[in-house]
């Protein structure tokens, strides 16, 4: 008898796809996207760390839990992929990490000694001492923002400021619809990793109240590296699809870079610099009464 099938590490899968005009299902065993013809089209969805599922895309119940069984993320998206409805979370956060995310976020000092490991892992220098949260956030944004300035020059793009309306897609120019297209695509993977991982999405450090809040912290430490720099080199060339194109190219630079097997071990390595350990079940605590059996996925994995 073969063993049962389990979700497959993160490192290991294809980074995303995006889906749209046809009905999402499981078919014959089979997890296929069907068209208005009836034609399929099946989805690989055990090795694909994140399905974004734009408009025009219905989602059945059977499909909804194999995605969740396999630990792949469903996350429904709006136009280009840029303005988030819902997630499908994949399994969620581990009581143990979650409540050491929490108590490193709640910690001003602990706090602190992250920010400074993010700052220091996104620019690859250390941050200048003494400094607080908050004027840490200024010098990062000033060095973003003359970051885009350099990355505008070297590859020729028309560059102003970075601003989109998200209920206006098309009004927005064309360097701001790659970067928006760029960085959806950077964010979705990295929530997959957040909840593989098994930590909260919503607990952040650097920002804060959005459901999204690390997944945003830890996007940005690669995303000048990876995404960004795509964005700009897509733009020069004014492609008739940008947001197509700027996928493509997306998902070609996340499986050169490896990234997938970059985020999780990322994800530690920040937290780690807390300094602390991870918190254990109190002693009063009752055991499972069926103890869950070590998959061969991920920690966050349900399994």
């Amino acid at each position: 008898m073969l063993p049962p099938p389990g979700p497959i590490q993160l490192k290991e899968r294809v980074s995303l796809v995006f889906l749209e005009y046809g009905n999402l299902d499981v078919l014959d065993g089979a997890f296929v996207l069907v068209d208005k013809n009836g034609v399929r089209t099946h989805i690989p969805v055990g090795s694909v760390a994140c399905i974004m599922l734009e408009p025009g895309t219905r989602v059945s119940h059977a499909a909804i839990a194999l995605a969740a069984r396999v630990g792949t993320l469903l996350v429904w998206v709006g136009e280009a992929g840029v303005r988030l409805y819902a997630a499908g979370q994949p399994g969620g956060a581990r009581s143990d990490r979650l409540l050491f995310q929490a108590r490193l976020a709640l910690d001003d000092e602990l706090r602190l000694k992250v920010v400074r490991k993010m700052y220091a892992l996104r620019f690859g220098d250390e941050p200048p001492a003494r400094r607080s949260v908050e004027q840490l956030r200024g010098i990062e944004g000033a060095r973003v923002r003359e970051t885009y300035k350099r990355l505008a020059q070297k590859y020729g793009v028309d560059w102003e400021k970075r601003e989109y309306d998200a209920t206006t897609w098309e009004s927005g120019d064309l360097p701001n619809r790659c970067l928006s297209a760029a960085t959806a695509c950077l964010y979705g993977i990295t929530e997959a990793a957040v909840l593989a991982a098994g930590y909260a999405p919503a607990i952040g450090f650097i920002h804060t109240g959005k459901p999204l809040s690390f997944v945003y912290d830890i996007g940005d430490i690669v995303k000048f590296e990876t995404v960004v720099p795509i964005a700009f080199e897509q733009a020069a060339k004014v492609p008739h699809d940008p947001e197509r194109t700027v996928r493509i190219a997306c998902r070609n630079v996340f499986r050169q870079s490896k990234l997938l097997e970059r985020l999780i071990p990322l994800i530690e390595e920040v937290l780690d610099a807390g300094g602390i350990e991870k918190p254990g079940a109190a002693t009063d605590q009752l055991a499972p009464a069926i103890p869950s059996v070590r998959g061969i996925g991920d920690v966050g994995h349900r399994g």
